[in-house]
């Protein structure tokens, strides 16, 4: 049962804002009635936080704790802490590999915690990767990292707020490269792990696909491009063949207006940027990153390290907010 567990939170990229968004959303939690969120704790160098909670006059007390079982008597007084110790002092807006072990080892024992039953789920705060790969880190990022330290589970990532659900078929890729890489088999797998974590993560009992067009006008017919016929109708045919409801494939120019979201629970696009340009418009604070395929709940904020404010006080908490709420839902489901 999960019902009581706490959530765990990443330190993320310590020169970001992290930190910030960490401590404000302990101060929202807290303002709540005693039965509106569930406790959290934070994998994070108390030091650090401690500092910048000075430095932002952000009235935070925190405690170390040295278990997860210790964060829900803590939570009502300070915001509990788990110490992952920096190699070096973090400065806002300039991240130091030095400091990529420290970044990591939140992640990891993070996942540990969850994969042992002792937390409810993780939510990542984000990372830096170009800091981590040049520390030695040889993953695209959190996504694929978690699923290796999950023992190498098939994965989607999933980007939802209230009024969409998206998840890409391509991720970290050119353009170029995410065309000449897309196949029948990458749609239907996405179509799979989508379908089974709408049922699983949101109680979606017969969830819809919409499955996005490549190009434009959905080829017109083969006259910009082929595609379409080639490669996502069979693909669609084979995931409605398994019992799963897909329609498409659907231009994406007409896909993502208020009166077609309501015809579906979740939209398989076939690159990044179509799948993130249209939650992002619809709700960029709010949005919520979901890993599905893992055997553990795990959420992010849907946006990056915004290096450019670390350490303002100008960071919005909404995103990890509606993250810590999501996994809470999440949760929740999965223990009943």
């Amino acid at each position: 049962m999960t019902g009581h567990l706490p959530l765990a939170v990443t330190m993320g990229e310590p020169a970001g804002i992290g930190g910030e968004l960490s401590l404000k959303v302990w101060q929202v939690q807290r303002a709540r009635s005693a039965n509106a969120g569930r406790a959290f704790f934070t994998l994070d160098d108390p030091a650090r936080l401690a500092a910048l909670a000075v430095r932002l006059n952000l009235d935070v007390p925190l405690r170390e704790i040295a278990a997860p079982d210790e964060a829900a008597d803590v939570f009502a007084s300070a915001l509990p802490v788990l110490p992952v110790r920096l190699a070096k002092s973090a400065i806002p807006g300039q991240p130091d590999p030095a400091n990529a072990a420290a970044t990591l080892e939140a992640i990891e024992r993070a996942a540990g915690f969850a994969l042992a039953g002792s937390i409810a789920g993780l939510v990542t705060n984000p990372i830096q990767k170009k800091t981590l790969q040049d520390a030695g880190f040889r993953h695209p990022g959190h996504t694929e990292y978690l699923a290796e330290l999950a023992g190498g589970v098939d994965v989607a990532m999933m980007l939802a707020c209230p009024q969409l659900r998206v998840v890409p078929v391509t991720i970290h890729l050119s353009l170029a490269d995410a065309v000449r890489v897309l196949d029948g088999n990458a749609i239907e797998r996405a179509g799979r792990i989508t379908a089974r974590g709408l049922a699983d993560l949101f109680g979606i009992e017969r969830p819809r696909l919409a499955v996005a067009a490549l190009n434009p006008h959905a080829g017109e017919q083969g006259a910009m491009g082929d595609e379409e016929r080639r490669v996502i109708a069979p693909a669609i045919a084979a995931l409605q063949a398994a019992g799963i409801d897909a329609r498409g494939p659907a231009p994406a120019d007409t896909l993502f207006h208020a009166g077609a979201r309501g015809g579906y629970d979740a939209a398989l696009c076939m690159y990044h940027d179509q799948a993130l340009i249209p939650i992002k418009t619809i709700d960029f604070a709010g949005g919520v990153n979901v890993t599905l395929g893992l055997p553990f709940v795990r959420t992010s904020p849907d946006h990056g390290t915004a290096l450019d404010i670390a350490g303002t006080g100008r960071a919005d908490p909404t995103s990890l907010l509606a993250a810590i709420d999501m996994a809470d839902d999440m949760a929740r489901r999965r223990s009943n």
